[in-house]
């Protein structure tokens, strides 16, 4: 992390500083086979996070350097703000508070979330505890993922199976927890947008590619869809994003994981990975298996 400008590294920048690095512990800093390039000690990249598509993990393969990241450390504060900027979409929360702070009191009437049904792409670690917090709300869970939640999942918290487009035409709530991959860029289009009701609301926590943000400005703009928050984006920070002028559209930046306890838990994973690497073990959560295959 740059912590002059608090942003991740670029792909031109980390190359600069990874000459006789042994082991790399990074967040969202670009690891290009570039990089790696000017890496001819690395061993091991310790992925500060769960998403690896910061890292040229073929790249990092074809190298013997293992890749690990930090499943779980993240999944209750990322579930925690889901449900945090769903509420605030559905009353409102940004544009009273700003009115108020402005002498203002203008209010405009709110969604209730009981009844409602939200929809969640991605039924992962992440969406799994955020469909168990949106059942205290009241609210119907329907999920869209090619592999099924385990049964003891399914035998507490009553979820059901959508297609991606049957989902989005009956959530009131869409909430994003899946992979950025080349299948999933983009994923939310113009095409999928034009099928949510005008009255839903779209979350999204996971990466900021996953939603094409020129389509939601216009579908927000133009009243196809009510509202939407994203804690991610293509860019980051997303200086030039029109989204960020618009009332129904909440921003944070990339929050998810931004809580005491999920640095430390995240800290001690990534620490604990590298160390066991360097050591010559295999770390419990390796990105990259096949670099053992390779021996």
């Amino acid at each position: 992390m740059n912590s002059s400008q608090d942003r991740p590294l670029k792909a031109a920048e980390l190359a600069t500083l990874v000459g006789d690095v042994a082991g790399l512990i990074l967040g969202l800093d670009e690891v290009t086979s570039e990089v790696l390039d000017e890496a001819g000690s690395l061993r091991v990249i310790s992925r500060y996070g769960v998403g690896v598509d910061n890292i040229d993990l073929e790249a990092a393969t074809s190298r013997g350097i293992v890749v690990t990241n930090t499943p779980g450390a993240n999944t209750l504060a990322v579930a925690e703000l889901t449900i945090t900027l769903m509420l605030a979409l559905a009353r409102r929360i940004p544009y009273h508070d700003r009115i108020v702070k402005q002498g203002g009191w203008t209010r405009i009437s709110g969604t209730e979330m009981a009844g409602r049904t939200l929809g969640i792409v991605g039924i992962g670690r992440i969406g799994r505890e955020v469909a168990k917090r949106a059942l205290g709300f009241g609210i119907e869970i329907l999920y869209h993922d090619p592999v099924p939640p385990p049964q003891e999942f399914l035998a507490s918290v009553p979820a059901t199976y959508r297609s991606l487009q049957d989902l989005v035409a009956e959530s009131d709530f869409v909430s994003l927890h899946c992979p950025l991959t080349d299948d999933t860029r983009n994923l939310i289009d113009r095409s999928l947008l034009g099928r949510f009701k005008p009255s839903a609301y779209l979350v999204n926590t996971a990466r900021g590619g996953l939603v094409d943000e020129q389509a939601l400005y216009a579908a927000l703009a133009g009243g196809v869809l009510a509202g939407a928050a994203c804690d991610v984006f293509t860019d980051e920070p997303p200086t030039d994003s029109p989204l960020v002028e618009l009332d129904n559209f909440i921003a944070t930046p990339h929050i998810g994981s931004t809580t005491v306890h999920t640095a430390l838990r995240m800290g001690l994973m990534a620490s604990q990975n590298a160390l066991a690497a360097l050591r010559g073990e295999r770390p419990a959560n390796v990105v990259n298996p096949e670099v053992y295959e390779q021996h």
